[in-house]
């Protein structure tokens, strides 16, 4: 008799395994490109945008009359058009401005003529009178009953149950934590630091600008093409704004030529769709020049953060206040999230019997925030960390033996008042520490530099509604080859890659027999929320494992009873069934379309095999408005640590990353190859934000919106040594006992930097990003240079 340990050696392990990846064409089926204008036919139009110069004032007219005139225009819109509000979290926006405007470069009018050149002489040609208004140009003064309201209907506002506006104010969420005493708390502590941090926004800056085309037929149904992480809450969201079915629209978004959030939820999008409907049957295309992509899209939120921590004169953490005011620019719609986020995680991954936390997040007359990569984590992290080293160097514990002291385990009460799941940040604390020889102290490189260590810890949970869904559809061909089908999207994370080997393991069928079908279509494809928040290995990939038991299921009864026997005595290895009982094999090939013959000629059983699954987290629940307290904030935690060497140069103020080590507790690698990748990016990401990222305003005016006055980090900046190390504490409810890593890397990197400057040159620059002037002039300011 066969037995199941032997057969299943013949099935090589997939899970863990880091297979090539999945990115051609030949393995993604359908995911054409569009790449150029032929796609759409002759028809094709183009649109372009006429935008506020002001940050803030009142609309008093608008004269369309010169550009609809002009040859070559074939629709003029305005707010007037649609007035539906439109937002994720929060509807507060409407797709072109209605009243007033409320930053630099929000749509106001657009246009679609026969060209570009065409299109941008009509905009010239609209001609809008405002009246200024005060601009809110900084979050804390927003915050005040001083500050001009920047949405006075805020009240009248439809709004997600887990956000809480405060009409009457600029603040659109407000999250607290109220845990412990931290009052009573103080006069206990032996050292105590307290700091403030300005956080600026950044630019996601993707190598592919945002595009979309967009089409209305005759029938009235709306086609979105779109470079798109969420083609699902796009439909909806558009949808629900122009007051149409979801049914009667639909989007199509192929490949993403980078995102890390930009692309998530809608930004410029509906401007194409809201265009569109005004040009039925033809084709209308807007693609956001690298300019527009700085400031009319999304941005990274700014934050002041005002942080006071204490401890015992043993190290133990007694007692932190985190007052953070998000920038969240003129539309908070996605912002709101951001800073519950940073509410529910304002403790670090640190267990503290003491906090006070009020997150909130304000109106401000800059760009709309949106997601980035970290989801607020980064700024979070950038001054908690920085406090964290402080505090242990004032009682004179190593900063990475203060971290071990403190840090998150096993069990530990979070912010929340939950007890944290199995985490393995202990080890990662442990395992970077050790990677970049924290206890040897190497000399600098010359006379003229100061070498430094320095190391941080982070953790982030997906940031996301209670009931986020998931789902995937597998379907076999005759010859055995595997068609899966998902939602969510490919932007260079290898997610198509992880969601195969995920369903040839669980199947039981060589990885190369499976197929992704493509580009993602919300018509023919099975729903999934959004691609961000690093929960799609999660929570997707439950989804895929769940429909290929399905089919695993459907196929072994088949072929049971066609052999009479029980289900239980089959398995499916390397494409064959095998019984452990009869020593009977038989291919999959043809029998999971045309079935098997009964017993005697007396029939046929089966059919064509389509797996279905879903997957939907059931268990989190609300927390209290006024404590933020509440048994199970979040799914899970992805934990770590990151550490770096680097030198600087006191005749230049000049940052060089050496060496840098990160080890991320991600419950299990699906491909450990591909998120070492991640870590890596991350790393750099975070390293670009850390030394040379930062938009630039002005009067709320953005005077840096191009690569010649934007630095961002090159493969030149990248330290020689990255060692990236994965930790696997199983996740209990992840596919093979996985949790997502692709944001985690870039959290902890720009405190981590800022502290292993401290160690360099003994000073605090302050807030982001450490340039080489700033640096520079903090060595002079603090004499640190000599006479």
């Amino acid at each position: 008799m066969l037995v199941k340990e032997t057969m299943t050696e013949k099935t090589p392990d997939l899970i863990g395994a880091s297979v090539p990846r999945l990115d051609s064409h030949e393995k993604v089926t359908g995911a054409a490109q569009f790449t150029d204008d032929l796609q759409f036919g002759p028809g094709l139009l183009y649109a372009r945008i006429k935008r506020s110069p002001h940050p803030h004032a009142l609309i008093k007219s608008i004269d369309i009359s010169r550009a609809k005139a002009l040859p070559g225009v074939k629709a003029v819109v305005t707010g007037e058009d649609f007035p539906g509000f439109i937002g994720l979290y929060l509807k507060d926006r409407y797709i072109f401005a209605r009243d007033r405007v409320r930053y630099v470069g929000e749509a106001v009018a657009g246009v679609a003529a026969i060209s570009e050149a065409v299109a941008e002489k009509a905009v010239e040609l609209i001609k809008i009178e405002y009246e200024l208004l005060e601009p809110v140009l900084d979050p804390e003064f927003g915050a005040s009953p001083e500050a001009p309201l920047i949405h006075p209907d805020l009240g009248n506002y439809e709004v997600v149950p887990f956000i809480f506006p405060r009409p009457g104010t600029n603040i659109s969420n407000h999250f607290k934590i109220r845990k412990g005493d931290p009052d009573s708390a103080w006069s206990q502590c032996a050292a105590i630091v307290e700091h403030k941090y300005h956080i600026p926004h950044v630019q996601h800056v993707p190598l592919e600008p945002h595009v979309a085309v967009a089409k209305m037929d005759e029938q009235g149904k709306i086609t979105l093409w779109s470079s798109s992480q969420s083609p699902f809450a796009q439909r909806n969201l558009i949808a629900k704004s122009l007051g149409i079915s979801q049914s009667d629209m639909r989007v199509i978004a192929p490949y993403v030529g980078g995102g890390f959030g930009c692309k998530a939820g809608v930004s410029m999008e509906a401007l194409a769709v809201a265009i569109a409907m005004k040009t039925k049957g033809r084709p209308v295309k807007l693609l956001l020049t690298r300019e527009e992509e700085f400031y009319t899209a999304f941005v990274r939120q700014g934050l002041v953060s005002k942080i006071k921590i204490g401890c015992d004169a043993q190290g133990k953490l007694l007692a932190m206040e985190n007052t953070m005011y998000w920038d969240g620019g003129a539309s908070t719609e996605y912002g709101v999230n951001i800073t519950r986020a940073g509410g529910y995680s304002s403790s670090g991954p640190y267990e503290i019997p003491n906090v006070k936390t009020d997150s909130m997040c304000v109106y401000t007359n800059h760009p709309v925030g949106g997601a980035m990569r970290g989801f607020g984590m980064p700024e979070l992290h950038a001054g908690l960390e920085q406090c964290i080293d402080e505090l242990a160097r004032e009682i004179k514990l190593d900063p990475v033996q203060f971290r071990r002291l403190n840090c998150l385990k096993t069990g530990s009460i979070v912010v929340t008042g939950s007890k944290m799941h199995p985490t393995g940040l202990p080890e990662c604390i442990d395992k970077v520490a050790e990677a970049i020889r924290w206890e040897h102290k190497a000399p600098a490189s010359s006379p003229t530099k100061r070498r430094g260590k320095g190391i941080a810890l982070m953790w982030k949970a997906p940031a996301m509604p209670p009931n986020p869904g998931s789902s995937a559809v597998i379907e076999l061909n005759e010859d055995g080859t595997v068609t899966l089908a998902v939602g969510g999207q490919e932007i260079g994370q290898g997610t198509f890659t992880v969601m195969a080997q995920m369903a040839a393991a669980t199947l039981g069928v060589p990885y190369e027999w499976i197929r992704i079908a493509g580009p993602v279509d919300t018509q023919y494809s099975p729903y999934e929320w959004q691609t961000v928040a690093s929960r799609l290995t999660w929570s997707m990939g439950n989804a895929v494992v769940n429909a290929a038991r399905d089919a695993r299921e459907q196929i072994l009864n088949v072929v049971a009873q066609a052999w009479n026997e029980q289900p239980e005595d089959l398995d499916i290895i390397n494409g064959e069934v095998v019984s452990f009982k009869s020593e009977e094999t038989i291919s999959l090939k043809d029998i999971v379309i045309y079935g098997l013959p009964k017993p005697n000629a007396s029939g046929w059983i089966g059919g064509p095999i389509v797996g279905r699954g879903n997957f939907m987290p059931t268990y989190v629940t609300g927390l209290d408005f006024e404590t933020g307290q509440g048994e199970r904030a979040v799914v899970h935690y992805t934990t770590g640590a990151q550490a770096v060497e680097l030198e600087v140069d006191l005749e230049t103020g000049k940052i060089e990353i050496l060496r840098a080590a990160a080890a991320f507790d991600l419950g299990k690698a699906i491909n450990p190859e591909l998120a070492k990748a991640q870590v890596e990016g991350g790393f750099v990401q975070g390293m670009s934000t850390a030394l040379f990222e930062s938009l630039q305003f002005k009067g709320g005016v953005l005077q840096n919106p191009s690569f010649v006055d934007y630095r961002i980090a090159t493969s030149a900046d990248a330290p020689p040594q990255i060692d990236s190390i994965l930790v696997e504490v199983p996740q209990d409810d992840g596919p093979f006992g996985a949790r997502g890593v692709g944001e985690h890397p870039m959290v902890p990197t720009i405190p981590a930097i800022a502290n292993a400057i401290y160690d360099a040159i003994g000073i605090r620059v302050g807030s982001p990003p450490f340039t080489a002037e700033k640096v520079y002039l903090a060595m002079v300011e603090a004499g640190a240079l000599g006479p």
